[in-house]
């Protein structure tokens, strides 16, 4: 039975949404909780699920069974009008990945309203040969280095695993037809900065964030206010048909 970690809004706020969180290689719920808990202060229902498994020798059958811990995940959010609405996956390196295939299939089920896209990794594997190591391509954040080093649950090495090509096609060459914030920070060395353009240029309604200074954990990095905050933005344009609710005329920065 999948487990979950759930934070909603504050008490006497109506909630505007629910966030669906995947994580990636090597995570737990538990990387997520900071991020998780300043969407909730913004009033949204945030549920946090295990890492999917991947088997790189069933791509379809990975992708059914992450549709139907999805399911479970969202379903279980109800209450008793139902989920709230607009439903929103957020994923980061192979969750967003895995996010990116599943909307992407025909007729995905569930499907969401809309999908934020954090760390996607490139095609070309790029090595790490310690745990400092690691943690240096993934944060330079002394908080999020410490929340991965203290938490026994997190799976040491995971960042060597290979992500199947057909996943990797299927997330960076698929047609999602819902709006898409792809996030990735600069400094990622597991990022593929031109194939991130190309996959955001192919598609209709998708914005493409890259985060100055950010590393693969962009949710997590030293910018984790500002990519929330973007985050947030994201889901409140949702709300209007994606036209902004704040444009700039003149600035002098």
């Amino acid at each position: 039975m999948p487990e979950y970690t759930d934070h909603v809004a504050p008490e006497g706020l109506r909630t505007r949404g629910t966030v669906i969180v995947v994580p990636g290689r090597g995570e737990t719920r538990a990387t997520y909780q900071r991020f998780a808990r300043r969407l909730a202060a913004d009033a949204y229902r945030v549920r946090v699920i295990d890492t999917p498994a991947i088997d790189a020798g069933d791509p379809t059958g990975t992708l059914d069974h992450f549709a139907a811990h999805l399911t479970e995940a969202i379903d279980g959010t109800a209450a008793e009008d139902g989920t709230v609405r607009p439903v929103v996956l957020v994923g980061s390196d192979t969750g967003a990945a895995l996010v990116a295939a599943h909307t992407g299939r025909v007729d995905a089920t569930p499907a969401p309203d809309a999908v934020v896209l954090a760390g996607l990794p490139a095609r070309t594997a790029t090595a790490v040969h310690s745990w400092d190591g690691e943690l240096d391509v993934r944060t330079a954040c002394p908080a999020h280095r410490r929340t991965l080093t203290d938490d026994t649950e997190v799976r040491r090495g995971a960042l060597n695993d290979t992500v199947p090509e057909a996943l990797l096609a299927a997330a960076l060459d698929g047609d999602l037809t819902v709006p898409a914030l792809i996030l990735t920070g600069d400094a990622d060395p597991l990022a593929d900065r031109d194939e991130l353009h190309r996959t955001a240029k192919s598609l209709d309604r998708a914005r493409l964030s890259v985060v100055r200074g950010a590393h693969h954990d962009v949710l997590n990095d030293l910018q984790h206010r500002s990519v929330a905050a973007e985050v947030v933005t994201f889901l409140e344009t949702l709300r209007e048909d994606l036209v902004p609710l704040v444009t700039v005329e003149t600035s002098a920065w």
